[in-house]
């Protein structure tokens, strides 16, 4: 496509020999208002028989800075979660549109390592390409416009220059709009395939693994493949709760409810 934006750049990460299991999860929108939520998501992280865990983006459904942290409350809460799974497991993030601004400050002191969007993984004898997915969605066009100006830098310092309170005012403005969209049952882009498959060649990798659009299911894309994760709703009819496990046998989905 001549209008295909350019691939981005791809880190690259090689696990430790030492490591046999490896778990992604995505999209869990964790919230103070959702605790059904939160707890299947602590029970996991003290659980789960991973060596590593890797949050590819939207683990938060919003974040208005670092700051928000710092003073006991649903921030805190989920600061401690992520400190006590990383004392036994590697924990990583990746930045998802819902969570964007969380702080590298925040991370260490989690014991959290960031992780650039896109990354390849090496892990049992393969390469693994992983994102969370936003920057796919050629098609949703508002959106990517959105994402270019939230992403810069500038916007970002100007945003987080603002009073705390202001911020979460904002955001939740911003929250009340996407439920109103989600209300109107408009149909969300999906990941573009050509696209997806060039991040693939690029990469010289044979998986995708993302998230954000809440559609689980796996794609060919001729000899290479597409896995997308679920997101995580406990009050959903059945509950959506999952992980999606690596190991040396392959690669399969793990139903946490």
């Amino acid at each position: 496509m001549s209008d295909q934006p350019a691939v981005p750049d791809i880190a690259e990460l090689q696990a430790p020999a030492a490591w046999r299991t490896v778990d992604f999860i995505s999209d869990l929108h964790l919230q103070a208002s959702e605790q059904e939520t939160f707890e299947a998501w602590r029970r996991y992280m003290a659980q789960t028989p991973a060596d590593a865990v890797f949050i590819l983006g939207d683990l938060f459904e919003v974040w208005v800075g670092d700051d928000a942290a710092t003073e006991p409350g649903f921030a805190a809460d989920c600061a401690a979660v992520l400190q006590a799974a990383a004392a036994r497991l590697a924990v990583f993030f990746m930045h998802g549109n819902r969570d964007f601004l969380v702080g590298d400050g925040f991370l260490a002191a989690c014991r959290t390592t960031p992780l650039p969007d896109p990354t390849v993984l090496g892990f049992a004898g393969q390469r693994w390409l992983l994102t969370h997915g936003d920057a796919l969605c050629l098609a949703d066009t508002d959106y990517m416009k959105f994402r270019g100006q939230v992403r810069a830098p500038e916007w970002q310092r100007d945003f987080l220059a603002k009073p705390l309170a202001q911020r979460q005012a904002i955001a939740r403005q911003l929250r009340e709009q996407s439920e109103s969209r989600k209300r109107s049952a408009i149909e969300y882009a999906d990941a573009d395939s050509a696209f997806a498959d060039a991040w693939l060649e690029a990469a010289d990798a044979p998986v995708l693994i993302h998230g954000h659009t809440h559609r689980p299911a796996e794609h060919r894309l001729g000899a290479r493949r597409r896995i997308v994760l679920s997101d995580w709703d406990a009050g959903a009819t059945p509950p959506r709760l999952e992980a999606l496990r690596l190991t040396a046998a392959g690669i399969q989905r793990i139903p946490l409810s």
